[in-house]
């Protein structure tokens, strides 16, 4: 396997090994470690390559290698394959075994998960060297390094080797050739890239020449340097130092290979669909068609039509975007969604606005271009809103640009863009504008890894209070009126699909105080909430308020009182945990959570309020799960999701008199207050914040409200990719955090005891 399979060993390389064998197992093993042993007297042999790696027996049958490839092995395992051939012993054995697996790696479809898997292994690699601090003297995996050009190679291997047997060979020269001479590889890069290839391994063999130590980095001692710059051939001269010389010309050719391996997998396809027919292309409509779906985009005739319409023309934009491309196809197959990220970007830089602008902050700023090739293809929505705020894009490489100012912040910047039209039309779209703009930021921050899914629902929060300040500013109220915040909204901890529950309050005398508190509660509502869906910011909710829908939209602080003193329910106490002023008249606001507060929290519970509660649960999660969603993976009112942690704590809060914002604020104050254990709150935490930030990415990825894991396979890629993991690990993960939670829900909550 590997450099031995290869034949390209180094001095000092290992020699990985697996071994095949016939008979009983002891005997085999016996005899497998008695050749490690007399062969460790001369090179480093190492046999963790074979399945199960350390953990798995030294030696197999055939048939036990092919059930392991059927049913276990990970795509890397199959990449190592490629080098594999037999190097000793039984040599009927080894060709039989070698022709299995051979049928397997070229019958095991190479899938774009799979690709996935392995450019993010090859990350973790580079990450390691990155800690390190090596990134500018390691020769084999900082990038440029020696694993880029066999990584590049092996991979179309494992893309085109399916379709053409001529690629299947061990050795990285040799198949870069035939790569080159087939039209896989631009005949100019695969040059390049056999030079730098060449270079870099004689460089590492002169390293492993001084006392046969396995080394890739370069010395960092300037004598060390200077001997190996020497045996290298450089010599003083004016150029510089023999050791300056060399490192000069190492950076260099590492930059060649990195720029190379960036680019390599879609340079030939835009140059095939360049050409004025198929039969004037390199590569074949087949082989473009292979490369594509490895790569994630599942319409290929699509693809080349955005590629003409994006570099059509010998304008300077277009020339610029030609040379862009490769990189922006790269970038996009790294998205959960290529296809449509690639349909996103070309709308984007097709617009009425014209591409040239774009193409030229992509070429100021490529991490702008790589940070909106994940956002469009991941979710429509926000693909949509940057497609109408191009000026965004030059932001998304900065997260300080994206950073969600605080409430004051909010308030006057929505308050200024209110501001700016006439007319409640117009206002409202402006506002709903304004709130688009600052949603992207949350969003790209959470999309791009810079916010945490507890930030996520503050920023959401501090969105919508800032809307909601704003648009009831625009009414222009003429009597003391403020919005309290319930549920979600009034824990500070909202969803992007999440409604604003509300309730109004207002303290005017008379009918005619009466009259502006409900033309005020019933303008905010239209103004939020919109005629139609399209003109809608937030979808609005006040039936949490006393009464229901029966009762009236607004209430004065006196009904208030008199409805919690003589008629307030258990439920409603429960809403009220998370109470709080959001918007309008503080002082008023505060005085009504003032006035109910002994309702709300005094005397706990008793044991019928808590049956009650339990009761209204279990009818939930009976009852609630809409048809069509998948109870076993709910999100939401699933067992151990998040209802069931809101409704523990809310009850524990209310029976032990604990106050705190939130669910998760809850789960600390009851903690703190010894209520619940620190291990169980950390489960329900877990638990709570998993489910949390899945149901935020299913919104974006699915760009509308969805409480569920999706059934499809399809959609359920798409979401499991923007999460950096699999559909069966993301399935997995819900059923062990969520197993978990229930069973402390179930003895803390319901009362049970389960062991």
């Amino acid at each position: 396997m590997g450099k031995l399979g290869g034949a390209e060993l180094n001095y000092s390389s290992d020699i990985d090994v697996l071994f095949v064998g016939e008979g009983a197992r002891t005997q085999l093993d016996r005899r497998a470690r008695a050749v490690m042993d007399i062969a460790r007297r001369c090179f480093r042999v190492d046999a963790n390559l074979r399945p199960e790696g350390r953990d798995g027996p030294l030696v197999r049958s055939l048939d036990s290698y092919e059930a392991y490839w059927d049913r276990w092995a990970e795509p890397w395992e199959f990449q190592a394959l490629l080098k594999a051939r037999p190097a000793g012993g039984d040599a009927a054995l080894g060709a039989r075994w070698l022709d299995a697996a051979q049928r397997w790696l070229w019958t095991h479809p190479f899938t774009a998960d799979d690709l996935r898997s392995l450019r993010a292994m090859k990350a973790r690699a580079e990450a390691e060297v990155a800690k390190k601090g090596l990134s500018g003297r390691e020769l084999k995996r900082a990038p440029g390094g020696i694993r880029d050009i066999e990584f590049t190679i092996q991979l179309l291997q494992l893309v085109h080797g399916h379709l053409d047997p001529e690629l299947r060979g061990p050795t990285t020269l040799d198949t870069l050739e035939e790569m080159a001479e087939a039209g896989y590889v631009d005949a100019d890069d695969a040059d390049r890239l056999a030079d730098a290839y060449r270079l870099l391994r004689t460089v590492e063999h002169r390293l492993q020449l001084v006392d046969e130590q396995q080394v890739h980095t370069l010395p960092s001692d300037p004598v060390a340097l200077d001997r190996l710059a020497r045996v290298m051939g450089r010599r003083d001269d004016r150029e510089g130092t023999a050791a300056e010389q060399l490192e000069k010309e190492l950076r260099h050719t590492q930059a060649t290979v990195r720029s190379i391996h960036e680019r390599v997998y879609f340079r030939p396809l835009l140059e095939a669909f360049a050409s004025a027919s198929a039969a004037d292309a390199a590569l074949s409509p087949e082989a473009a068609a292979a490369r594509l779906s490895a790569f994630g985009f599942v319409d290929a005739r699509r693809t080349q039509a955005a590629v003409m319409e994006l570099t059509r023309g010998l304008n300077r934009s277009s020339r610029l975007m030609q040379q862009l491309l490769p990189l922006l196809l790269d970038w996009l197959s790294q998205a959960p969604d290529p296809d449509l990220g690639l349909l996103l970007v070309r709308n984007l830089l097709s617009g009425p606005q014209g591409n040239r602008g774009l193409a030229e902050t992509f070429r100021d700023s490529p991490a702008a271009a790589q940070a909106l090739c994940r956002i469009a293809g991941t979710s429509r929505l926000l693909g949509d809103v940057l497609s109408h705020n191009p000026d965004l894009v030059a932001r998304l490489p900065d997260p300080e640009r994206l950073t969600t100012r605080d409430r004051d912040g909010l308030v006057e910047s929505a308050n200024a863009a209110v501001a700016l039209r006439d007319g409640r039309t117009e206002q409202q779209g402006s506002l709903r504008r304004w709130q688009q703009r600052n949603l992207l930021g949350v969003a790209a921050r959470d999309l791009l890894g810079h916010a945490s899914v507890d930030q996520v629902g503050v920023d959401l929060t501090s969105l919508a209070e800032a809307t909601v300040e704003a648009a009831l500013a625009s009414l222009e109220p003429t009597i003391p009126f403020a919005v309290i915040g319930v549920g979600r909204f009034g824990g500070a901890e909202l969803a992007y699909a999440s409604d604003l529950d509300v309730i109004f309050v207002h303290d005017a005398q008379g009918a005619s105080g009466t009259d502006e508190a409900k033309r005020l509660a019933t303008a905010l509502m239209r103004h939020i909430g919109g005629g139609t869906p399209a003109d809608r910011i937030y979808d609005i909710d006040a039936d949490l308020r006393p009464e229901g829908r029966a009762g009236p939209l607004a209430r004065s602080l006196g009904a208030f009182e008199v409805y919690w003193r003589d008629h307030a329910l258990t439920w409603e106490r429960q809403a009220m945990t998370r109470a709080r002023v959001v918007a309008g008249d503080r002082a008023l606001g505060d005085r009504l959570l003032d006035a109910i507060e002994p309702a709300v929290w005094d005397g706990g519970l008793s044991a019928d309020e808590i049956r009650e509660i339990r009761r209204m649960k279990a009818r939930i999660e009976s009852e609630r799960i809409p048809p069509g969603e998948d109870p076993d993976f709910h999100l939401k009112l699933g067992r151990g999701s998040l209802s069931d942690i809101e409704f523990t704590v809310q009850m524990l809060q209310l029976q032990y008199q604990v106050k705190a914002t939130g669910t998760l604020d809850g789960l600390r104050a009851l903690t703190q207050g010894d209520v619940i254990a620190e291990d169980d709150a950390e489960l329900m935490a877990e638990a709570y914040r998993f489910c949390e930030r899945v149901r935020n990415r299913w919104f974006l990825v699915n760009s509308a409200p969805g409480d569920s894991l999706p059934s499809q396979p399809e959609p359920l890629a798409w979401l499991a990719r923007s999460l950096d993991t699999s559909p069966g690990r993301l399935r997995d993960d819900y059923r062990r955090v969520t197993r978990r939670a229930r069973k402390v829900v179930e003895r803390v909550f319901y009362g049970l005891d389960v062991r």
